[in-house]
């Protein structure tokens, strides 16, 4: 067994298989949520500035409206790393979910299914945080952004932070170039722009606020860590958080200067 399969192996053997027993989805997560039973052609897609973790993995299992859904991870963006598997079994651990892993970087002899077989099949996708660029060129390459958009016309909700909540707008910052943040273009499914990260890291908010200022990249939504956004289709339905603090911004450009219109997050645990 190689060292990979052999960590993810132990990790998923000490949660335990009693803690994914098919009881059906947590009540007040049902009560609370808005979204939860919308027509399965419903468009849907959930984002997070930073830490994916537990609180948006539930509110994502109950947005497709079943009882033990099926969450899939792409961890592109990070290079399929061990670590980042584990912590996705980690935090679906407390949940009424079946975790999946979808990696990337594969070979023929060891995956027999395609690409739309095994991410069609799923109730919820995870994209990962990591570098959004080489994400895009991967998917592109591979057609993954096809499935994509399929899955999404289906009513499987898409999701993700940081490069994972990056990836479904037409354009954004990131770090994925050497020596400074840059633009990168996306699938475009959710139309303007977006700024993971806006809280954690200096350099995120005074380069989105010169970008739309200038007219060089549209307006659109920033996100601190923990704090996010349900959207169908375009219209945004929600703004999370689980954390206390954390904010959405909607950012655009008024008389050549940026204005930011802070959106209130409900909590989610």
């Amino acid at each position: 067994m190689q060292r990979r399969e052999f960590l993810i192996a132990s990790a998923i053997g000490a949660m335990g298989a009693g803690r994914f027993t098919p009881d059906g989805v947590n009540p007040e997560v049902k009560s609370t949520n808005p979204g939860f039973g919308t027509p399965a052609g419903t468009r849907k897609i959930l984002i997070a500035g930073g830490a994916y973790h537990t609180a948006f993995i539930r509110y994502m299992a109950a947005l497709t409206g079943k009882k033990r859904p099926r969450i899939c991870y792409l961890p592109t963006a990070s290079a399929d790393r061990p670590a980042g598997i584990i912590q996705f079994y980690q935090d679906c651990a407390p949940l009424e979910v079946e975790p999946y892993v979808q990696e990337s970087f594969i070979g023929s002899l060891r995956q027999k299914q395609g690409w739309d077989e095994v991410l069609l099949s799923m109730d919820g996708i995870v994209a990962s945080g990591g570098n959004t660029l080489n994400q895009q060129a991967i998917w592109k390459a591979q057609g993954i952004d096809v499935v994509l958009r399929n899955a999404w016309d289906r009513g499987i909700v898409l999701g993700g932070a940081s490069a994972g909540s990056l990836c479904w707008f037409e354009e954004g910052t990131t770090d994925s170039r050497p020596k400074e943040l840059s633009i990168v273009q996306c699938l475009g499914f959710i139309k303007g722009s977006h700024s993971p990260h806006y809280d954690a890291e200096a350099g995120r908010r005074p380069l989105y606020q010169k970008l739309i200022a200038s007219g060089e990249m549209k307006p659109g939504y920033a996100c601190d860590n923990d704090a996010g956004i349900y959207f169908e289709d375009n219209e945004v339905k929600r703004v999370v958080s689980a954390r206390v603090g954390a904010k959405v911004y909607y950012v655009s450009a008024v008389g050549g200067k940026a204005v930011e219109k802070v959106l209130e997050p409900e909590p989610i645990a």
